[in-house]
């Protein structure tokens, strides 16, 4: 039996609106010169399904100059409406100018809940929007549900040690905010026979921000990061110190890979934190991940979780991630990683396309998940 709070008390400067005024799901696009962000049309997947079991629309809202033409494109990948904010004010990104057009759009449609990826400007202007709301965001999801009797959206993330699973809800504030880490959701499959209604929007009081753009600079090919890496090796305290990571480098190189690394390693400073991978890092997805020194604990296998084949080098027996490996190798990985690059490299000798051809394989077992 529930019982009716009368929660101005609790808040009087901010008395809360009723929930049935709000609907449907936003999931906020982000784009620049490039296109759309993947992470972005990630959230379109949690998005479609939530809204459905609401009985809601999914929406997307994209903001920025110039992404008037990409608003098909969200269509076509799962948003039944798209609500564009196309302004030349918009042209350099500030975090707070970003935020308050997206909180205009939200104060005239009030949406009932609002995804946003947490990719490092969604992590900076998320905050601002729910600050400015008055209303809850929960960072870091790992998943999302509707509780069917009161129609609140269910904010489902792992809480300090990832031991259990949190269920949140903002039961008397709207809209509801929620995050999720790149590729902690798979980009849903694009239609292009999908319609939709493309709403333009002009928000009257896009204002200059504090903050100046100083300078800018495009990161190179090299350089990006892990989340797009298709193997990755990946070291974690077992391997004893920095230069543990220069056979992991050989054995990346290889095969073509990246380097990723548990939080012990990178808190230790073997490694930039940049290459951390699990719940305080990046969630990652490549189609071959080899965990090297790396005990399983929950907190990292939550970032590995959409990986396609995990292989796990341990010297302990009892190591919690060698239960949850595709393969698994027992023995002193400086013994084990030199002999795995002998044979690789026995292999390309008889035939370049031997290594190849084993990642095409799992590029094919990929696609048909």
């Amino acid at each position: 039996m529930s019982s009716a709070i009368d929660c101005s008390k609790l808040c009087p400067e901010w008395p809360c609106e009723q929930p049935s005024e709000f609907k449907n799901v936003w999931v906020v696009i982000e784009a620049d010169e490039s296109g759309l962000s993947e992470a972005s049309l990630q959230m379109l997947t949690p998005g479609r399904r939530i809204a459905d079991k609401l009985g809601e629309k999914l929406v997307g809202v994209l903001v920025g100059y110039r992404v008037s033409h990409l608003a098909e494109d969200v269509i076509k990948y799962g948003a039944d409406e798209v609500i564009v904010v196309d302004s030349e004010a918009l042209k350099t990104y500030y975090p707070r100018v970003y935020a308050l057009t997206i909180v205009e759009l939200a104060r005239k449609y009030k949406p009932s809940v609002i995804f946003i990826a947490g990719t490092k400007r969604g992590r900076e202007f998320a905050p601002y929007i729910a600050n400015t709301l008055k209303a809850g965001i929960t960072a870091d999801c790992t998943d999302f549900d509707v509780d069917v009797e009161s129609r609140d959206v269910l904010l489902i993330r792992p809480p300090f040690a990832a031991i259990l699973l949190a269920y949140i809800k903002t039961p008397f504030r709207r809209p509801q905010i929620g995050t999720a880490r790149p590729n902690v959701f798979p980009v849903p499959a694009r239609d292009e026979s999908r319609k939709g209604e493309i709403i333009f929007e002009n928000v009257a009081n896009i204002s200059e921000d504090r903050m100046k753009l100083v300078s800018r600079r495009r990161v190179s090919r090299g350089e990006v990061g892990i989340e797009k890496a298709e193997v990755i090796v990946s070291g974690g305290k077992g391997v004893g110190g920095p230069e543990g990571f220069k056979y992991l480098e050989e054995l990346a190189e290889i095969l073509g890979g990246t380097i990723g690394a548990s939080r012990k390693a990178v808190d230790a400073g073997w490694i930039s934190e940049d290459r951390q991978v699990g719940q305080t890092g990046k969630s990652v997805k490549p189609i071959l991940y080899i965990a090297v020194g790396i005990s399983g604990a929950a907190q990292h296998m939550i970032g590995v979780r959409e990986a396609t084949r995990i292989i796990a080098i341990n010297i302990d027996p009892e190591a919690p991630i060698l239960s949850q490996a595709d393969y698994s190798v027992i023995g002193d990985y400086r013994e084990v990683i030199p002999a795995l690059i002998e044979e690789l490299k026995a292999l390309k000798e008889k035939g370049p396309e031997a290594v190849e051809e084993y990642i095409k394989w799992l590029r094919e077992i990929e696609g048909k998940r």
